[in-house]
């Protein structure tokens, strides 16, 4: 399953959702595909929510480094100088999980 965790107003929600879509069908996967908002501090601490939008494969972190975060707020999230992932992060993701 893939999650994409965000909050509301992030302008790469959808798009980074967009993403997910496109590199499933790509791959001929048919995996469901989880919105998750997160609303406060307390539940992006709970999730352990690194920023908008994350985007989880089997409840990991599709960015290794991220993985290992300690710290969680309500904030964007840069994926190098984008707010969304590259497709080849996200199909990494999912090949480690195949």
């Amino acid at each position: 399953m893939i999650e994409v965790l965000y909050f509301a107003g992030c302008p790469n929600h959808a798009p980074t959702v967009d993403l997910a879509r496109e590199v499933m069908g790509e791959l001929g996967l048919d995996a469901a595909i989880r919105e998750v908002p997160v609303e406060t501090v307390e539940a992006a601490e709970a999730l352990r929510f690194v920023g908008s939008p994350s985007v989880r494969v089997n409840g990991r972190d599709i960015e290794p480094a991220a993985r290992e975060q300690t710290e969680f707020a309500l904030s964007c999230r840069l994926y190098g100088d984008a707010g969304v992932p590259t497709k080849e992060l996200l199909v990494e993701a999912l090949r480690e999980v195949s």
